[in-house]
């Protein structure tokens, strides 16, 4: 039996190769997890950064999706997206090991930290872009859903694990240490990858075709369809939002609610319970409400709980509030995110995966840098509670593009072939499958029983894309 047999006859877990693709998803996001908590205590504890300077470290991670994030979607496309993904991780790897040696060496500052976080932030940015579109490669198009969704569940799982075991290590070893359990992460993710032995030609480039035609055939795919559009601009809002949250969380939990780093870590482990939760149940919930309804409900019911952030005081009972608000909000967060990446991974041709990704990483994460800026300034200037309460208020505002849109009207996506852009680019290279499945079936399916996955990305509470 083939391996796309197998996933037809038992879902995703069935395929060899998705099975290592998702082992090396584990331990690359339990290690960045860990470093979700300690490389911000490494600013805050050990070289005393004030709130600027923690929401600038932020920036600087997430600044490639501005910088590069275009131009990696046209380059993915023209590699193998598997030895580029082991380079991403090797780079990565080596990047966070320099941490904790300039550290024993009494050598650390924070400009160390900036260029880390933004040798990492590029290497993310390829690593992410080529393991979407890898993903159909592995997997038929009416199992992405459950695909996701298994990539998902082994994100938040991470969330909820990661956190503790980050702020446990700090409170151990020190944050410069902790950071250790990263670099470990992307070795072991970049050890299973070499396993993987889906076969995979180089991507022979179109005659004529120059990196600027490619970069512009990507955004007139994205552009040209309606609800691409909208999806990009709810997920970007949702971003900005995020990026003043995860600038100013780490400042808020340690000086105003007054938590000690593994106090820090349970509590975001406690908040990453609700994404976890959303990843079991999304394909649950795309079939029986739709996919497209799922894409806004999950949204527009769980957004109001982020105003429990700014209601979060000293003790106990500040840190209780935080945890709930984001554990609901991070629920709303995962089912749409797998709702809308399976929907455009099964909407775009192979040959543009790489640029559709891209180009929706540019827009969407693009909004990260300027969120982490103004989360730190606000911080700053204002205090951290105040940052939380624009944060807060902003994520309210993320499902006004969504109830503006065609998308409220519908119960399900539509089929790829019935809205397709008018003028995705050229017509004559590597037409994709003429039986494309949409997301909604796949998720009926899903909650049929033919996949052992419900319900894939950047740990955030809100939408990342």
């Amino acid at each position: 039996m083939s391996e796309t047999s197998r996933a037809a006859a038992g879902g995703p877990l069935r395929v060899r190769d998705f099975r290592l693709l998702l082992a090396g998803a584990a331990t690359g996001q339990l290690g960045a997890q860990v470093t979700l908590v300690a490389l911000p205590l490494v600013a805050v504890l050990e070289l005393d950064a004030p709130a600027f300077q923690v929401g600038l470290l932020t920036a600087a991670e997430t600044a490639a999706f501005l910088l590069v994030g275009l131009p990696a979607g046209a380059l993915v496309d023209r590699m193998r997206k598997r030895s580029l993904m082991i380079r991403a991780d090797l780079v990565r790897a080596v990047a966070m090991a320099s941490i904790p040696a300039a550290a024993l060496a009494h050598a650390l500052t924070m400009a160390q930290l900036y260029v880390v976080a933004l040798v990492i932030g590029v290497a993310t940015v390829f690593f992410d872009v080529a393991h979407q579109s890898y993903l159909p490669q592995i997997l038929p198009r009416d199992q992405l859903v459950a695909g996701n969704g298994a990539l998902e569940t082994v994100r938040s799982t991470a969330q909820v694990t990661g956190p503790g075991v980050g702020g446990g290590l700090v409170q151990l070893v020190g944050a410069h240490l902790a950071v250790v359990a990263d670099a470990i992460g992307y070795l072991l993710s970049a050890l299973f990858l070499l396993r993987v032995k889906q076969p995979e030609e180089t991507p022979e480039p179109a005659a004529g075709a120059s990196l600027r035609k490619e970069i512009a055939e990507g955004v007139r795919f994205v552009f040209g369809h309606p609800l691409l559009r909208v999806i990009a601009l709810t997920t970007g809002l949702a971003n900005l939002c995020t990026a003043v949250l995860m600038a100013t969380q780490t400042v808020h939990l340690v000086r105003v609610v007054g938590l000690e780093p593994g106090g820090l870590g349970l509590v975001l482990s406690a908040s990453a319970v609700g994404g976890l939760l959303g990843a079991l149940c999304a394909g649950r919930l795309a079939a029986r409400l739709g996919q497209a309804r799922v894409i806004l409900l999950s949204v527009l019911v769980t957004g109001p709980f982020a105003l429990l952030w700014p209601l979060s005081g000293h003790g106990l009972s500040g840190a209780v509030l935080f945890a709930a608000g984001s554990a609901v909000v991070s629920f709303g967060a995962v089912v749409y995110n797998i709702a809308q990446v399976s929907f455009r991974q099964g909407l775009c041709p192979p040959r543009l995966l790489g640029r559709m990704n891209a180009t929706l990483r540019f827009l969407m994460w693009g909004t990260l840098p300027l969120g982490a800026l103004i989360g730190g300034i606000l911080a700053q200037s204002y205090g951290s509670r105040t940052a939380l309460a624009w944060c807060a208020v902003g994520i309210l505002a993320v499902p006004l593009p969504l109830l503006l849109s065609p998308l409220r009207r519908l119960r399900d996506l539509p089929d790829p072939q019935e809205d397709a852009p008018q003028h995705p680019g050229p017509r004559d290279e590597a037409p994709h499958d003429p039986r494309p499945q949409d997301g909604a079936r796949a998720a009926e399916e899903t909650a049929r029983g033919n996949s052992t996955a419900d319900g894939g990305e950047r740990p955030a509470p809100a939408p990342t894309g």
